[in-house]
């Protein structure tokens, strides 16, 4: 192999998968910046180009379009929040209330502390696509079932799982609507004061489907 060939393929000491990494990684940065501030329905993919300093070679590289780009930034969000989220409830086990408490409190502070996160995860991928409607829904149901694994009494009768997973689905999405109200300017809550009322609904849910016969 050829000194040529060897600096085509490294350079920085990075090949060139890490390096296409690095530059969707800057692209990702970029969509979270533009999208969480102007808005997905005002930033070109021309802008986001410019924001991450690349040319847009380099953004099909990684993308097949804008709607790609957003997809790629709510699926990296989702994965950090749900990964955070399940370690602090973990952490909490094996009492229920700090569970859900502990849960809940990262879910709400992680969003609330980054008004551009918020803003990609709650409002931006809402009908911005059928593919992206699609994968909301995914994470929905994936929080509810993690919400679901904390609650779930003892095995019992088929018929109270439907009533566990119904229940969690309506906690995940009042809590999304809640925050959805508060991102908006609707509600003037603390973060404290809704990490309170939220954990409030859920321990009254949970005590709820504990004494159900």
């Amino acid at each position: 192999m050829t000194g040529t060939q060897t600096a085509g393929r490294r350079y920085g000491g990075r090949d060139a998968a890490q390096r296409q990494q690095e530059r969707r990684t800057r692209l990702i940065q970029a969509g979270l910046d533009l999208f969480g501030t102007a808005g997905y329905a005002s930033v070109s993919v021309k802008q986001v180009c410019s924001h991450a300093g690349l040319t847009e070679r380099y953004f099909y590289e990684s993308f097949r379009d804008r709607e790609d780009l957003l997809a790629g930034v709510y699926n990296e969000l989702i994965a950090t929040i749900t990964a955070e989220t399940a370690q602090a409830a973990a952490a909490a086990a094996p009492d229920v209330d700090a569970q859900l408490r502990a849960g809940l409190e990262v879910f709400i502070r992680t969003l609330a502390g980054d008004a551009r996160m918020a803003r990609v995860v709650l409002i931006e991928v809402v009908g911005a696509s059928p593919r992206l409607e699609v994968r909301r829904r995914e994470v929905l149901h994936e929080f509810a079932a993690m919400v679901a694994a904390v609650v779930a009494p003892p095995p019992d009768p088929e018929a109270s799982s439907s009533r566990l997973a119904m229940t969690a689905m309506s906690l995940v999405g009042g809590v999304n609507e809640l925050l959805v109200d508060w991102t908006l300017g609707h509600q003037n809550a603390t973060v404290e004061e809704l990490i309170d009322l939220c954990h409030t609904l859920y321990i009254a849910a949970y005590r709820a489907i504990s004494d159900q016969p």
